[in-house]
């Protein structure tokens, strides 16, 4: 498919500099690897999430699980930071 859509692909580069701005902010007040983890693992779990909700996949009791524990992960990770 690619970028073959005007807006969908207008979506993803707004998104994509609204996500890299407000990780150089959390910069100015996290540590870089703490930032960058905490910013990757929204990404995943957000992708995770939406998979299930937007195209069906199944969620099976363990990966529910697995998505709590990285939701609980980010959460401690910028507790701690």
């Amino acid at each position: 498919m690619g970028f073959t859509r005007l807006g969908p692909s207008l979506l993803f580069g707004v998104s994509l500099a609204g996500s890299m701005i407000l990780l150089a902010l959390a910069m100015k007040h996290l540590p870089v690897g703490t930032a960058y983890a905490v910013w990757v693992g929204i990404g995943a779990a957000g992708a995770a999430i939406a998979a299930a909700f937007l195209y069906q996949e199944p969620v099976s009791l363990l990966r529910a699980m697995f998505l709590v524990l990285l939701i609980g992960s980010i959460i401690g990770l910028k507790w701690t930071a």
